[in-house]
């Protein structure tokens, strides 16, 4: 490992980042309780302002992954209706089976500038977590309990909110609702053979409703449905702690613009195509496998520094004090002082090792027992 590798994998410098990232978050999070007397008197005002705030957290992460391990991502697509991105609202359908493939729709969604208003299907429980879930719950994200009888009410209206949103967005969402692994994988052919539908090698059976629903309430607001299938070169299992170590990814997405006229209207029709779609990601996982690469031309969307300038700016502001204080409780010679220092250091170490541990693949949220499965409609 070289000099820089050997920095990078240093705890300290993973400290540094955590202690910026929640002391920046939770100021933005003030900041942003502020603004809600923004809303009764101009609503796009507070709309406007609080895109701003959301990307001031939301880039600090895709820097991790951009500058700070220089992960590299080849889109592939089509050359015409790449001019196209960042110019319009897009739903886009990610398939989920890496740890870090959100960050990577992220990194997407920055590439054309529309990080900051971009929303995602999130569970409700995300919405009470300081820091990424008030973000979002500021920025209108939309929300879900996983359960339809609930969900079919409270997710369309916050969808129909977002027809008149100012700012252009991608609405990210995993239809598979849950990460692959083998286990789930059977699972969920298990399901697909109950259903007569057909089996996937490379993803889980889509869930289609809150697809449908989607569609169906930003029709005539969203122009296209960007299909994007992530892989990664030479086997690479890419991993959130590999990002923070500084680790470099090889990543390929295939992304196709689908208009979103093609898409029919009626749910069960929407279903079928969203299955039909899901087929058709599985045959570009299958060649990519074989061949190493996708279809279409590949091309690298510049990478923009602002998510660089942002994280410098708030470490700028918050390290001075921090080095400061670890700097006064070292040098007071106090025993208990430095007892607490190593106790906090511990901790810190510990937490953010439970952080990172809980994203791993293996730590998803369960897809559930065949039985409940096959009782519960898509």
């Amino acid at each position: 490992m070289d000099l820089i590798g050997l920095l990078k994998s240093q705890f300290l410098c993973h400290l540094v980042f955590c202690y910026v990232f929640i002391a920046s978050g939770l100021i933005i999070n003030t900041i942003q309780l502020f603004t809600l007397l923004l809303w009764p008197i101009n609503k796009q005002l507070f709309r406007k302002i609080n895109c701003r705030l959301s990307y001031c957290v939301s880039s600090q992460l895709v820097m991790l992954l951009e500058w700070w391990s220089g992960t590299e991502c080849v889109l592939h697509t089509d050359p015409q209706a790449y001019p196209k991105y960042g110019k319009e609202n897009a739903i886009v359908v990610l398939n989920h089976k890496f740890e870090i493939d959100f960050l990577c729709g992220w990194s997407l969604a920055e590439r054309f500038g529309v990080l900051g208003g971009s929303k995602v299907l999130a569970k409700k429980e995300l919405a009470y977590v300081p820091i990424i879930g008030w973000m979002w719950y500021f920025t209108e994200m939309v929300f879900c309990t996983r359960k339809w009888e609930q969900d079919r009410k409270t997710v369309s209206q916050s969808l129909l909110h977002l027809r008149d949103y100012p700012e252009k967005y991608f609405f990210l969402i995993h239809c598979e609702g849950t990460r692959f692994t083998e286990k789930k994988h059977q699972i969920s052919m298990q399901v697909a053979q109950a259903k007569g539908l057909p089996s996937l090698k490379y993803h889980l059976l889509p869930r289609t409703k809150g697809f449908a629903i989607t569609v169906r309430s930003l029709r005539n607001v969203v122009s296209a449905v960007y299909d994007c299938t992530l892989n990664f070169r030479n086997n690479e299992n890419p991993t959130l702690l590999g990002v923070l170590n500084g680790k470099k990814y090889h990543a390929d997405l295939y992304v196709r613009r689908i208009p979103l006229e093609e898409v029919p209207e009626d749910e069960d029709k929407c279903s079928a195509w969203l299955h039909k779609l899901y087929q058709e990601k599985d045959a570009f996982q299958e060649e990519y496998y074989r061949t190493g690469t996708f279809p279409e031309t590949p091309m690298v969307p510049p990478r923009r520094p602002w998510t660089l300038i942002n994280w410098l700016f708030w470490a700028s502001l918050l390290l001075y004090p921090f080095f400061r204080f670890l700097i006064n409780m070292i040098s007071s010679g106090s025993s208990l002082t430095l007892a607490s220092f190593v106790l906090v250091f511990f901790v810190a170490s510990m937490g953010v090792r439970w952080m990172i541990g809980v994203t791993e693949i293996d730590k998803g949220s369960a897809y559930g027992n065949i039985d409940s499965k096959q009782k519960r409609s898509d």
